[in-house]
């Protein structure tokens, strides 16, 4: 699947993430958010419809629709992680440290690299790694220096997210992780030189719509919710 479709298609997390945080957490779902799920949600849709035209060479049409699928259930899970975490960090830790946010991030990463570990050596790929290092273009230490750079880049990254659902929510926090799914496919034009066709570009556009109206949905709400108070302390 080329990367501006898979960046387009993760768009849904947002989606999920409402849905998820509303039946768990009682989040508020306003116009603006019920604007953007349906946005984001016929984004996924064009995507799909022009499958046959976005499959990569050498990929039938099962797998595509394999991956199509696949896709929108990690990003339906991950909507899912972030409103839990929020639960377990207002209901079961009960606590405001940075150490707390630390601690979430461990243990989840633990539990991530086992699965993973198990995975690779289960299916053998871990076989391959070898053959993927030697025929790496950039040779072999560079092969090496991607996956270790990308890990620690994700584990940042992870901090980032975790500390958000800690001091805000967990529909921020996914709004600012789906920031740059908007951008992904332009820059896939340029360094992976996909296809950007007019369906391509009018489901970005409704993704930033979803996006941007996500965003001036929470400044309306904050923006409310500080007049409220300072009604309330006059």
């Amino acid at each position: 699947m080329p990367a501006s479709t898979y960046s387009l298609l993760c768009s849904s997390q947002l989606a999920f993430n409402a849905v998820f945080a509303f039946m768990l957490i009682r989040q508020k779902l306003t116009p603006y958010i019920v604007n953007s799920l349906v946005l984001l949600t016929l984004s996924a849709i064009l995507l799909g419809v022009h499958s046959d035209g976005d499959r990569p060479e050498g990929v039938n049409t099962t797998k595509y629709i394999v991956g199509f699928f696949c896709t929108i259930a990690a990003s339906a899970i991950y909507g899912l992680l972030l409103p839990l975490m929020q639960l377990v960090f207002d209901r079961v830790i009960k606590k405001e440290t940075f150490a707390v946010v630390l601690e979430m991030q461990i243990y989840t990463s633990l539990v991530a690299t086992v699965v993973c570990i198990v995975g690779l050596f289960v299916s053998g790929e871990f076989r391959d790694m070898k053959e993927e290092a030697h025929n790496f273009t950039k040779g072999r230490v560079a092969y090496y220096m991607t996956l270790i750079w990308s890990a620690i880049g994700w584990q940042v990254c992870s901090v980032g997210v975790v500390g958000l659902i800690f001091l805000v929510s967990s529909l921020f926090s996914n709004v600012i992780s789906t920031l740059a799914l908007p951008v992904v496919p332009i820059l896939s034009v340029g360094f992976f030189h996909d296809k950007m066709d007019s369906l391509k570009i009018i489901s970005m556009l409704l993704s930033i719509w979803g996006f941007v109206s996500y965003i001036f949905g929470g400044y309306v709400d904050s923006k409310s919710a500080s007049t409220k108070n300072a009604s309330r302390a006059d």
